[in-house]
């Protein structure tokens, strides 16, 4: 009996997490673990936040460190919301990572270690078979076997669980890297379409119209769902065009980013974005935040940033 009230009490918790935020907006921003335990940068980035309104930071977690649970208790003092990536597969997994048990056992202790350091979402990246594996409807069935895997483990830990999928997956599903968003609908909290414009092909044409192409994938994505998706969705977004980067100003940047935030905010059913940034460079957002009108972040819960 006590084992299924504990049961019980996970699957509620997963429950009320999903609709006490499911009208959240969420503004985020990507942090590597060396930026998060750093604690110069760290604290620039908090002060950013509470200035521009970010309200979430997607924070690595690929190593085990003494610095990594205080730096999060600082992130979880300033009211930030913690989403906590994981990458699952390093560029995609081939057959035998796929199907490696252990491997999954490895990357689940890493999730868990960030949810005793107090993340509220676990994210996993980099969930699918590599891109150059040849074209096979039964990675998909891979995936999702994984996916199932995963969430039941980190629902039963109290947090919630969101994947990363390609700006293409919005439109039909791959069967190269095995992403098929309605086979996965009912195995995940939520799900992060990378819709950089830069990683359309041709990326001449979408990257200019970075509007158009965000709005599109956005659309088409809860569109399968008669736009009520059964989980939520936050689109990654990027800070710069990798293509352009040496050719383009920082006014032309900023420009850049404001159209792709207002393609979020225009597009239905969605919670909010998470501006991706390797070298985690967030000057021309935190400009554009500041300078432009754009939709209000929702201030995390009390219960939640008590957790």
């Amino acid at each position: 009996m006590r084992e299924l009230w504990f049961k019980f009490m996970a699957l509620l918790f997963v429950f009320l997490g999903s609709v006490s935020s499911a009208t959240a907006w969420d503004k985020g921003i990507y942090l590597t673990q060396y930026t998060l335990e750093k604690p110069e940068k760290l604290d620039y980035l908090l002060r950013e936040a509470k200035t521009t309104g970010i309200n979430t930071f997607v924070i690595d977690h690929e190593y085990y460190s003494s610095r990594y649970a205080p730096a999060m208790a600082k992130v979880k003092a300033a009211g930030i919301k913690r989403v906590v990536r994981i990458v699952v597969f390093s560029d995609g997994g081939n057959a035998k990572q796929i199907h490696s048990k252990e491997h999954w056992e490895e990357k689940f202790k890493l999730a868990n270690d960030a949810i005793k350091a107090g993340a509220d979402v676990i994210q996993l990246d980099y969930i699918r078979y590599s891109s150059k594996e040849p074209a096979n409807p039964q990675h998909a069935k891979d995936v999702y076997e994984i996916i199932k895997w995963f969430k039941s483990k980190i629902n039963a830990e109290h947090a919630l669980m969101e994947i990363d999928i390609f700006g293409e997956v919005s439109y039909y599903p791959s069967m190269h890297i095995g992403q098929d968003i309605n086979m996965f609908a009912d195995s995940v909290d939520g799900v992060n379409p990378m819709v950089y414009p830069s990683h359309y092909w041709p990326y001449q044409k979408y990257s200019a119209e970075p509007y158009k192409t965000i709005n599109s994938s956005l659309n088409s994505l809860v569109g399968k769902f008669n736009d009520k998706p059964p989980f939520k969705v936050h689109a990654f977004i990027e800070a710069a065009n990798y293509h352009y980067l040496k050719k383009t100003t920082n006014a032309e940047k900023q420009k850049y980013l404001l159209e792709e935030i207002h393609a979020v905010e225009d597009s239905k059913s969605v919670s909010g974005w998470y501006v991706w940034s390797a070298n985690n460079v967030y000057e021309n957002l935190f400009e554009v935040l500041k300078h432009n009108k754009t939709k209000e972040a929702d201030i995390l819960k009390t219960e939640t940033a008590q957790k």
